[in-house]
């Protein structure tokens, strides 16, 4: 029996779990799309700098810089969201902004506010906007993950019944044949107990005309040589 202390504590322990599983989500999102984007960075630097379009090479190394929160992230909540019950706008912005915080405190270590200052106001927009565009595809990915879930969960309920039918109508398919059975040997009992009530009685049995004690003391009997 839980005690009211604990019955208080329990939503408060729900809320620190799942407050903890976002924050995990976010940190491993970030871990994996930092590995990621180095990857296929030292792959694509050639023939990026090859192109002629600046504002094209600056896009490719600005999604390539925010690969976390653009791939990333939306394929993990998606993933989440298909095996725990996530809210989708807390899960994707609690995500976001821990791995966003992270490289914003790594970023300050390196190369402290005048490396903020440096960035400029349109760089800082733009990173900005791709970071609010990553929380709108994580957000819709934790939707599309919890309704996946539902319909898995409907299919698994419609073959449990599914089961369950066939079941009962097995069990009333050998209640039929038990049924069937019973009725054949019926007859064929009662067949045999007939049989055996007008069955002759053999050779050399007295019937009860012939017993010693009913037959009567008046016949005569043949005379003796």
């Amino acid at each position: 029996m839980r005690t009211p202390k604990k019955a208080v504590l329990e939503p408060l322990r729900v809320r620190v779990r799942r407050l903890q599983f976002i924050v995990g989500l976010g940190f491993l999102a970030l871990v994996v799309g930092s590995v990621l984007s180095s990857a296929l960075t030292m792959r694509l630097i050639g023939r990026v700098d090859a192109l002629s379009l600046t504002v094209l090479r600056f896009a490719i190394a600005l999604g390539l810089q925010n690969l976390w929160v653009l791939v990333v992230l939306p394929l993990l909540c998606y993933g989440a969201a298909r095996v725990v019950e996530l809210r989708p706008w807390s899960t994707a912005l609690g995500a976001a902004f821990t791995g966003q915080l992270f490289l914003l405190a790594l970023e300050f270590v390196q190369a402290g506010v005048d490396g903020w200052v440096e960035r400029g106001w349109l760089l800082t927009a733009l990173q900005w906007g791709v970071f609010a565009g990553g929380v709108v595809l994580s957000q819709r990915a934790v939707v599309r993950g919890r309704a996946a879930a539902g319909l898995r969960a409907e299919q698994a309920r419609q073959q449990a019944d599914a089961r369950k039918d066939e079941y009962a109508e097995f069990l009333r398919e050998a209640e039929r044949a038990g049924e069937k059975s019973v009725q054949r040997e019926t007859p064929k009992s009662e067949t045999q107990a007939g049989e055996q009530a007008v069955a002759p009685a053999a050779p050399g049995a007295e019937t009860p005309e012939q017993r010693p004690e009913d037959r009567p003391d008046d016949v005569p009997k043949a005379p003796s040589v």
